[in-house]
């Protein structure tokens, strides 16, 4: 019997969230806390800097006390100017964000042939010892030295990398395609949630020295992944449960296709044939696909560069952001790190609401367009702010809406989503290869993002800075445009088979 099409989807809303239970919400809580907490870490680095370049350069250019020549220029000190320190400072990003791209490609491989669980606590810890290292040892050492710092960041941006692809293919495994958008849009907020717990931390214990900051939150993110070892559970099959996809395959037939695929490589193939290779891959034991075959996947590389020029301008205000506020403003460091707040509140709405509308529609792309051409508006807006600290706020948040939203439901969602599409059903260890690909291609784009803020920042002016962010907004849609145009056509051809089958 055919269904009309509004009970159809009222069923599959029914089914959203009943089939959820108490291990659903535990793995959703410690994968979000997880993420949260080496997100983090990253902050209490963007949150220092003023502190960091004013520790790096001689007291005389920082400090209106009378120093001794001998102890302002003697000192422990790197640069001969904060101009200079602020350029290295770009660098660190850069150089992050590299290592952090080549492990994101490495650790969704990994991911997919060792137990989740254990590279995400490895990972972790790892990561938030050479955070102490990097901000805290050498502070109380006094020892200061431009290639160690560099190549700590290298090593620190290799082990965060372990987390994004981990934590995606868990939640992938345990939640299922109905609900997705939503379930997944609001989960996204671990990155804004772990930006706002890092200015938090850092602002706190700021006063103290800028140590401190990396101290509290290596030791805090330490302590996470302790827990993630003895309480994360990266499969229903751990614990004799139904996969997501066995139960999603049996009421796509039931349902004549309610709940397909929003991402398909080919919509008009035969919808017996793709059951009965389903229900033998079920039998079989699920294998890992290779990184050239999932770069291949439909949709997999236009995301990925749409998401290099996003994530270059979501993860420049993550990285400036406080920056430029105590720059451009005047306003003092711990100030600008409890404002810049509002920009991850605003992705935080942002990616809620532009996933539950993606899922009401069953479409991706689409939402995410209209949200990136307001985007343009935001940041046009932003740009030239008064210096009101309540309407840069406001401001602030909205430029969140538009910019941090798209950006976590495409690391999110859609990663989840690409990997897994009908074609890949069978190896469900396809999801973190795919995500490591996505975000990996996307921490390309943001580590050359942040030496050119910097280059242009000193070359120019901060407003040529965000008529670059506005440009790659641009350029973002402009990778859009194709998956667009093929949601919308396939979203079409659903409409007329619906009325052609009543």
């Amino acid at each position: 019997m055919d269904f009309p099409v509004g009970s159809r989807r009222l069923a599959g809303r029914r089914g959203c969230f009943s089939q959820y239970s108490h291990h659903h919400v535990a793995v959703f809580l410690l994968t979000f806390f997880s993420y949260a907490l080496l997100h983090a870490s990253r902050k209490a680095f963007s949150n220092v800097k003023v502190s960091i370049s004013s520790q790096w350069t001689p007291l005389g250019l920082n400090s209106t006390y009378i120093v001794l020549p001998n102890e302002t220029w003697n000192g422990n000190t790197l640069f001969p100017d904060t101009k200079t320190a602020t350029i290295f400072l770009g660098l660190l990003d850069t150089i992050f964000l590299f290592a952090y791209a080549v492990g994101l490609f490495i650790s969704g491989i990994i991911g997919d042939r060792l137990n989740m669980r254990l590279v995400l606590t490895f990972g972790m810890c790892s990561s938030a010892i050479t955070m102490f290292v990097f901000g805290t040892l050498t502070e109380w050492l006094r020892f200061y030295n431009k290639v160690f710092y560099c190549l700590v960041w290298i090593l620190n941006g290799l082990l965060q990398s372990t987390g994004w692809p981990c934590v995606v293919a868990v939640m992938g495994n345990w939640f299922g395609k109905s609900g997705r958008g939503f379930v997944f849009g609001l989960w996204s907020a671990c990155a804004s949630v772990g930006n706002i717990l890092g200015a938090f931390l850092a602002s706190s214990v700021l006063q103290y020295g800028y140590e401190y900051a990396f101290l509290v939150t290596a030791s805090v993110q330490f302590a996470g992944g302790i827990i993630i070892f003895f309480g994360l559970v990266t499969s229903p099959k751990e614990l004799g449960l139904p996969e997501t996809g066995e139960g999603e395959t049996d009421r796509a037939a039931r349902e004549e296709g309610a709940n397909r695929p929003l991402i398909s490589g080919n919509d008009d193939g035969d919808d017996e044939s793709n059951y009965s290779i389903q229900s033998d891959d079920v039998v079989s034991a699920p294998k890992a696909i290779g990184f050239v075959q999932a770069c291949c996947l439909p949709g997999v590389l236009l995301y990925s560069l749409a998401y290099a020029c996003l994530k270059l301008v979501n993860y420049s205000f993550f990285f400036w952001l406080p920056f430029y506020l105590s720059n451009n403003f005047k306003w003092k460091e711990a100030e600008a790190d409890q404002l810049s707040i509002w920009y991850d509140i605003g992705g935080i709405i942002g990616g809620t609401v532009q996933g539950l509308i993606s899922d009401l529609m069953k479409m991706r792309s689409p939402v995410l367009t209209v949200s990136l051409l307001c985007a343009v508006g935001s940041l046009f807006g932003y740009s030239h702010s008064p210096n009101d600290k309540v309407i840069n706020a406001f401001i602030m948040s909205v430029t969140g809406f538009f910019v941090g939203g798209p950006s976590n439901m495409i690391s999110s969602a859609i990663s989840a989503d690409l990997g897994r599409q009908e074609m890949v059903r069978g190896s469900s260890e396809a999801l973190a290869t795919v995500t490591g690909i996505v975000d990996g291609t996307g921490s390309i784009g943001a580590a050359l993002g942040q030496t050119l803020v910097s280059l242009i920042q000193n070359a120019l002016s901060w407003m040529w800075v965000f008529y670059f962010f506005i440009f790659m907004i641009c350029m973002t849609v402009v990778f859009m445009v194709p998956l667009v145009v093929r949601e919308t056509r396939d979203w079409l051809r659903q409409r007329r088979a619906s009325r052609l089958a009543r």
